[in-house]
């Protein structure tokens, strides 16, 4: 019986949980062995947004180190995590990245000891600079690898820039990570049930308080919306090392008495939020995905996000879900919001069409895609000479 072993930076990720569960459950059903190893339980800002969540891990796996990630030394990191899968007995190893000396180091115990490999890919070619040695570095890793899992087309245009099978390359591996109590029904009736007036419309925004999500941006949209809308109300859920200047922004603008700044909140509290919003606003500059993109749609609310965040190909459809704008500029973002505002009022259709779409993006679809791209790695290895 073949085995598969994944590995995966941090168990904080709820998102993940949930995936790597349904993933226990369907191999578990179809007689094929997984195990699970998280390297470290949190890392960087991280710890300030919530804590680990261990209810959502509902597979067996081990954890290699306790705290954050930033707290193990590199050297310890490579050192581990080589001899995991230099003496691991699986025959198929999934590593959670490539750029850190720990990624390359496991790559080399899976080549040394003939197992095939795998590699999650969590970014974009809008995520950072691409430059030719980063880019030489990555046509190595890759070429090196049998599998890719991307998190959506955005992903997949990276890794078919640096040299990356087409064939091999399974990017739909997104979900959310929502309450055991959530139901799309009852969503659905709590959106219609609460909808705002398109004069008084509440922009939100959930995430890290951080330079790359350009919340500064936002304000200055918002801003600008409120020449238009003044009822209009932005809050601001999550924290981070922007909190103050962003405090301080709002303030130098006028803009204050208009701005809510909400603090983490826990999933069915954040369920509450999606439901009253008239939109979910994702203005970053650097997004791999934007997994509260995924929420809002599953709580009937559209969305307005930057053409740089990954998710946009797959669930941002101009005037259906929401609508994309032109990533840093305040113009086009206030514009989008106004437009969301005004021309999203019917909302028992905009909720249908949101609810419509997110519909198979589920931890179950989620983890077949996972499955399907290992049992497809494996039956390739095993029929070579």
């Amino acid at each position: 019986m073949k085995k598969i072993h994944i590995y995966h930076n941090i168990r904080w990720s709820r998102y993940k949980a949930r995936v790597f569960s349904a993933l226990h459950k369907v191999a578990m059903e179809s007689g094929t062995v997984v195990r699970f190893t998280q390297i470290a339980d949190t890392s960087g800002e991280r710890k300030s947004l919530s804590e680990v969540e261990l209810d959502y891990h509902q597979y067996p796996h081990d954890l290699l180190f306790p705290g954050s990630y930033e707290q193990v030394p590199t050297s310890k990191l490579v050192s581990t995590l080589f001899l995991c899968v230099f003496r691991s007995d699986a025959d198929l190893v999934l590593i959670p990245g490539y750029d850190r000396p720990e990624h390359w180091a496991m790559l080399m115990a899976a080549m040394l000891t003939r197992k095939a490999r795998g590699v999650f890919c969590d970014s974009t070619l809008y995520d950072r600079p691409q430059t030719r040695i980063k880019g030489w570095f990555k046509r190595i890793f890759f070429g090196a690898c049998d599998v890719y899992f991307g998190y959506g087309q955005r992903s997949k245009e990276l890794l078919l820039q640096y040299g990356a099978d087409p064939a091999r390359i399974f990017h739909r591996i997104q979900a959310a990570a929502l309450p055991d109590t959530y139901n799309a029904q009852e969503a659905r009736q709590r959106r219609v049930r609460d909808a705002l007036s398109a004069h008084a419309p509440r922009f939100l925004y959930v995430g890290r308080l951080a330079t790359e999500k350009a919340l500064d941006t936002l304000l200055l949209a918002f801003h600008e919306v409120l020449k238009t809308l003044p009822a209009a109300v932005l809050e601001l859920v999550g924290s981070g090392p922007q909190v103050d200047h962003l405090r301080n922004q709002a303030i130098a603008l006028g803009i204050n008495e208009s701005v809510v700044f909400a603090g983490s909140l826990g999933q069915d509290a954040l369920g509450d939020v999606y439901t009253r919003a008239t939109c979910l606003v994702l203005p970053s500059r650097s997004e791999p995905w934007g997994l509260v993109v995924n929420e809002a749609l599953h709580y009937g609310c559209p969305v307005v996000v930057s053409y740089h965040c990954g998710c946009v190909p797959e669930l941002v459809v101009d005037e259906v879900t929401g609508f994309t704008f032109k990533t840093d500029d305040t113009d086009d973002l206030a514009s989008k919001l106004i437009a969301v505002a005004t021309r999203f009022s019917d909302t028992d259709q905009v909720a249908d069409r949101c609810l419509e779409l997110i519909s198979s993006y589920t931890p179950e679809a989620a983890a077949k895609q996972l499955l399907a791209g290992c049992r497809f790695t494996l039956a390739g290895k095993s029929a070579q000479p």
